[in-house]
């Protein structure tokens, strides 16, 4: 399991998969072998995260191996992304209030025993703590395994769910406020309210081939209740019309500029923002830091081989630009957050993946994946 930092590694990985392992993903998805023997899936979410890969080429590699009907349960995966996002897009509140509810329940639990075992992988629970170790080297950890870790953190550890996630955002690469914020609230049973997911010794002895055993973990703990329901909140997600010579900020989640449709636009210069720890409220792993870093350093070098004025400045120097900015939109998360906070003189930019789906994702995936069809139908 090697995350190289480049766009070209990131489709060679793509390609690999679809090659060698597309046809068995359904069968064997659910299996966590070790990060030893990760290809069974595809460890692309790092790329699809920071739109270094963005979906809609990766089914289009897809579809041209296989069937949909073949491809079905991976395209979905690949589009679960994309659904959280627009899910938390509608309610934009969520993450706000978890970054609130955060900072008191961190300062609670600082100095707390169990929180500081679990974090540290000294919880005597052999699964757990092997992945913790793991999720600190390698910064991945297999899909399956999250829910396990995060229903152990929250039904055995009895923690909260808000510090587990930012545990993870921590160390994930592919790390991002809608996915992960709204997974863990699903797994504690608030984001569907009353439907909490278990982890059961049965499941993780069977889906990862009995690599452990003796697995004591409270299967028959109720849901957490959630205190706040979030109403949707209507967006249209327009994007402004283009005007030439202005200057274009990127941030870490949209890492393609070169293959977009925005390319061939005239911008005045292109500018990569970095937003270091100095700025987040989740303060991220040195090695997330330093991957998202080379990340943005490999997208400058792409750019310029357009012969296009770029560069990659902190998130805090965008406060000095007087001109007016197109911004493509970052998302909720930390650097909306940062946006929305400090830059008065700009516009977003929508992906069109995104103005598009958007709109399905008002209601749970179950609802959502019906219209997968039409967003393939519209996009290949």
């Amino acid at each position: 399991m090697n995350f190289e930092t480049t766009r070209a590694k990131a489709i060679e990985k793509l390609d690999r998969f679809v090659e060698k392992n597309l046809s068995d993903y359904s069968k064997l998805r659910n299996f966590d072998f070790g990060p030893d023997k990760r290809s069974n899936v595809s460890c692309l979410s790092p790329y699809i995260t920071h739109g270094v890969l963005n979906e809609v080429e990766i089914i289009k590699k897809l579809l041209a191996k296989y069937s949909f009907n073949k491809n079905e349960k991976f395209i979905q995966e690949v589009l679960w992304r994309t659904y959280w996002k627009g899910w938390l897009e509608l309610r934009p509140s969520v993450w706000s209030d978890y970054i609130i509810s955060l900072n008191s329940i961190r300062e609670k639990y600082k100095e707390d025993v169990n929180y500081l075992k679990a974090i540290k992988g000294k919880t005597n629970i052999e699964c757990f703590d092997e992945w913790v170790k793991e999720l600190k080297t390698h910064n991945y950890l297999h899909n399956h395994t999250r829910m396990w870790f995060a229903s152990i953190w929250i039904f055995t550890l009895d923690l909260p769910w808000q510090l587990g996630a930012e545990f993870f955002l921590k160390h994930l690469y592919d790390g991002d406020a809608a996915s992960n914020t709204l997974g863990w609230r699903w797994v504690a049973g608030i984001q569907t309210q009353g439907k909490h997911y278990l982890a059961s010794e049965w499941n993780i002895k069977k889906f990862t081939n009995n690599r452990f055993q003796n697995i004591k973990l409270n299967e028959n703990a109720p849901p957490k209740m959630a205190d706040k329901t979030y109403s949707i909140i209507k967006n249209d997600f327009v994007n402004p019309t283009l005007n030439e010579d202005k200057t274009l900020i990127i941030f870490e989640n949209s890492l393609s500029f070169e293959i977009s449709n925005l390319k061939e636009f005239k911008f005045n210069k292109i500018i990569l923002a970095v937003n270091s720890n100095e700025f987040r409220q989740v303060k991220l792993s040195d090695n997330v830091i330093k991957f998202k870093s080379e990340l943005i350093n490999d997208q400058l070098e792409r750019i310029e081989s357009l012969s296009i004025n770029c560069e990659i400045i902190s998130v805090n120097k965008l406060k000095e630009i007087k001109s007016d900015l197109y911004i493509l939109y970052p998302s909720v998360g930390e650097n909306l957050d940062f946006v929305m906070s400090n830059l008065s003189n700009y516009k977003f930019i929508y992906r069109e993946l995104d103005q598009f789906s958007w709109q399905f994702c008002n209601k749970g995936f179950f609802n959502f994946k019906t219209y997968i069809p039409k967003i393939i139908a519209k996009f290949t």
